[in-house]
């Protein structure tokens, strides 16, 4: 790098004439400064090249390249630092796992409180109040008839109380509403004869349709679903009438969706996923309430939903919720979780409710499983069972061997204690119309 220096005149040329000796001596100085860069740019691009001969030098003696010498020293410091190394690793996936726990913990109990629901445990009676107990008179009806007919009708049995109130029991939940809502028409009704409990009874069961639709939609819109399948949604309405181990399984449907959705919120998951959440959630038990098909909930479950056309990440959640396949997805997992949290905290379930479900069940089943049995009715815990027979497949002279074959069946396959009443009835009718005058 060279200084230069000029002098100028006022009017802008430059002056030839000589400059003052002040002047000269600051050329001097100029051109001493101007020598010295030089030498410093030679001794640089000398140290340069000294630098170069060294390094080929150096490669050359060491049989390494530059970029092998770099990493065989990098290699050389992990070595000597590598347990301080681990140890600082170790600490850092400790402190994180730790952390991670502790916001797990705070997902979980986020979802719990914003899923919480109390309970009222349902097991096999349902209470209906009368408006005075002249109305008892009515609905035993002469020698009984009336309360033998509903008994027969509905497959439910009545137990008249001390007071203004009457006990309907039956396992089956939904064949315990149909009794209760044919109940209370016919004492509106005020005509309670053998004749129009059947009537009322049929009715009722036709609306029942109507009831599992309301129902399905309360439910779906808990769960903040909708545009579901009329089907599918008439299917959910029977979580209403559905207990698994004294646990309505709609209020648990609901309780569990609350939950999921919310620790898919604590995830930040995006809303598509949640979505999924909340389907998963809903639909999870829907196997429960399939009866007309042999197969696990699970197995039942996951073959509705195929026919419905719903998303495979859905389906696949209801058929990972019980671990019978590997979790495939987030959706799955969360679907798990939720249901684990509703369905095993305390007071949620009560065990012996779903045996004594299944000990009358099997019953029910045994009796079923003759060709000549229309239907059969389990009362009194399972002590007595009445079987309905069609007429035009059996005599009279034949029901008691039919009866007869029943009860070698039960003490052959049923699980009971104590003793079991069979009482099979065989009814004929007749049935004619006047002309009109």
């Amino acid at each position: 790098m060279l200084l230069t220096m000029a002098f100028y005149s006022p009017s802008g040329q430059a002056d030839s004439t000589d400059p003052p000796s002040s002047l000269t001596k600051a050329e001097q100085l100029l051109e001493e400064v101007n020598r010295r860069l030089q030498d410093l740019e030679d001794d640089k691009q000398y140290l340069d090249k000294l630098r170069a001969d060294y390094l080929a030098r150096l490669e050359k003696t060491s049989g390494l390249s530059r970029e092998e010498a770099k990493e065989l020293l990098l290699d050389e410091t992990r070595r000597v630092f590598a347990q301080d190394l681990a140890k600082l690793i170790e600490q850092a996936r400790q402190d994180y796992t730790a952390q991670a726990n502790v916001l797990a913990q705070e997902i979980i109990v986020s979802a719990m409180l914003h899923g919480a629901t109390d309970y009222t445990a349902e097991y096999t009676v349902s209470t209906l109040t009368l408006p005075d107990e002249s109305v008892k008179g009515s609905i035993i009806g002469k020698e009984g008839r009336n309360i033998g007919a509903f008994e027969k009708a509905t497959g439910v049995e009545i137990e008249i109380e001390e007071g203004n109130t009457i006990r309907l029991s039956s396992f089956d939940s939904l064949r315990r509403e149909i009794a209760r809502r044919a109940l209370e028409y016919l004492i509106k009704d005020s005509r309670i004869t053998p004749t129009r409990i059947e009537e009322v009874v049929t009715a009722t069961r036709r609306q029942m349709d109507n009831v599992l639709m309301d129902e399905g939609r309360k439910i779906c819109a808990a769960c903040g679903v909708y545009n579901l399948h009329p089907d599918l949604i008439k299917t959910i309405g029977k979580y209403r009438f559905r207990f698994s181990y004294g646990q309505n399984l709609g209020i648990h449907t609901i309780e569990e969706t609350k939950i999921g959705v919310q620790i898919a919120h604590e995830l930040a998951l995006s809303e598509d996923l949640i979505s999924l959440v909340r389907l998963g959630c809903l639909l999870h038990d829907i196997g429960k309430v399939v009866t007309d098909e042999e197969g696990t909930h699970v197995q039942l479950g996951t073959q509705l939903l195929k026919k419905y056309d719903l998303p495979e990440l859905v389906i696949s959640a209801v058929a990972e919720h019980h671990e019978d396949k590997p979790f495939s997805s987030v959706v799955s997992r969360i679907v798990w979780v939720a249901d684990a949290i509703s369905g095993s905290r305390p007071g949620a379930r009560y065990e012996p409710h779903e045996a004594y479900v299944k000990r009358l069940s099997q019953i029910e089943d045994i009796g079923k499983s003759f060709p000549e049995v229309s239907e059969v009715y389990a009362f009194q815990a399972g002590r007595d069972v009445r079987v309905l027979v069609k007429p035009e497949l059996i005599s009279d002279s034949e029901l008691t061997l039919l009866v007869s074959k029943i009860r070698q069946k039960l003490e052959k396959e049923a699980q009971y204690i104590g003793q079991i009443k069979i009482t099979a009835v065989r009814e004929s009718r007749a049935t004619d119309i006047t002309k009109a005058k």
